[in-house]
């Protein structure tokens, strides 16, 4: 959890939200898949992945540094493992926030072993003063310890054993260049297609001695937004109604009628993002209108808007960003089972803003 992230609370309280809560976190470890073969989606990242683990066991080298990016959820942290596992090396796990000076990261590096994997989560949130630390120790395996201050001063060169640095971001963007030039292999992680999210759900329902039949899993799948995480944390409230109201077994309606107490609708939105919907339908007639407008009519702050409920709904199609405000697509009118106002238009064919 990003501690100085306002909105990372709103995101940890959804039951489709991406975040990693502690249950999500316990979990995870245990359905967590330990090598290649046995990881689902992601089919061109694994491919290339694979090559480039086996080509350095051929060598007998280390692995070259390996940048990961995409969203929260979709296995940045389980592919980092399955690299140590692969290159039978032991893993050193830290994120950005955590690295804050240039020392803090200069420990860090000077008790890996050789081989050793280290793992550096939200990479793109680590103090420059460390970043710049950073390119040497990557590119040279040497960083230089500063002792003593001002003019006195005195840079001591240290030499660190050859490591594998893997970095994940979810804002690849943020990343400055010299930083991102110095991985060797970069992969972006793409979303899961419903049939992937199916076979995740399989796999986890197995490990956690839960029965399922197809119909059910392509239900949880349907609504988990891409996302294995929310896929597993899906199923286990799933599985609880199971077990409270029916006879443990999971079929499609047992999912829904579990789906729709926990308010995640068939398109995995949730009561925020159609409290934003229908803000903006009901209240705005669709729009345009403003982000701190709608944020109010909604009663969330707008940093909750505009980064946790926002991406989503632009990303179905449900909601359009433009230059005069928030806009809602055909499709939201569709989804929420309303019907849009006609338009009038004048002579010209533009919309009369002045007639009813």
């Amino acid at each position: 959890m990003n501690w100085d992230d306002p909105t990372d609370e709103a995101a940890d309280e959804r039951l489709v939200g991406a975040s990693a809560d502690r249950e999500d976190q316990a979990v995870e470890a245990a359905l967590r898949p330990k090598d290649l073969g046995e990881f689902i989606g992601q089919e061109k990242v694994r491919e290339q992945l694979d090559l480039v683990l086996r080509a350095a066991r051929a060598r007998g080298a280390t692995a070259d540094h390996v940048l990961l990016s995409g969203a929260p959820g979709l296995g940045k942290t389980t592919l980092s493992m399955i690299i140590a596992a692969e290159m039978d090396a032991p893993i050193r796990i830290t994120s950005g926030p955590a690295i804050q000076h240039a020392g803090d990261l200069a420990a860090i590096l000077s008790s890996l072993q050789e081989g050793e994997v280290l793992f550096l989560d939200e990479i793109h949130r680590m103090s420059r003063p460390a970043e710049e630390m950073l390119y040497m120790a990557m590119e040279d395996f040497r960083v230089d310890v500063i002792v003593g201050k001002g003019p006195g001063a005195t840079a001591i060169p240290l030499e660190l054993p050859p490591f594998t640095l893997v970095g994940a971001t979810t804002r690849a963007g943020l990343l400055p260049p010299p930083l991102r030039d110095r991985f060797g292999f970069t992969a972006h992680m793409e979303f899961y297609e419903p049939a992937e999210l199916e076979r995740v759900i399989h796999r986890s329902a197995n490990l956690l001695d839960v029965e399922i039949d197809t119909v059910g899993a392509a239900e949880i799948a349907g609504r988990s937004r891409g996302t294995p995480r929310i896929a597993n944390r899906l199923l286990r409230r799933v599985r609880d109604y199971a077990q409270v109201k029916a006879d443990g077994f999971i079929t499609k309606d047992i999912a829904s009628a579990a789906l729709a107490v926990y308010e995640v609708d068939a398109r995995g939105l949730d009561r925020l993002d159609r409290g934003v919907l229908e803000a903006l339908l009901k209240l705005f007639g669709g729009g345009p209108v403003g982000l701190s407008t709608l944020a109010v009519a909604v009663g969330e702050e707008r940093e909750t808007v505009e980064e946790v409920a926002e991406p989503f709904l632009v990303r179905e199609g449900l909601l359009a960003r433009t230059p005069r405000g928030r806009v809602a697509t055909p499709a939201a009118w569709a989804h929420l089972g309303l019907t849009p106002p006609r338009q009038s238009t004048g002579g010209n064919g533009q919309q009369d803003l002045f007639r009813a």
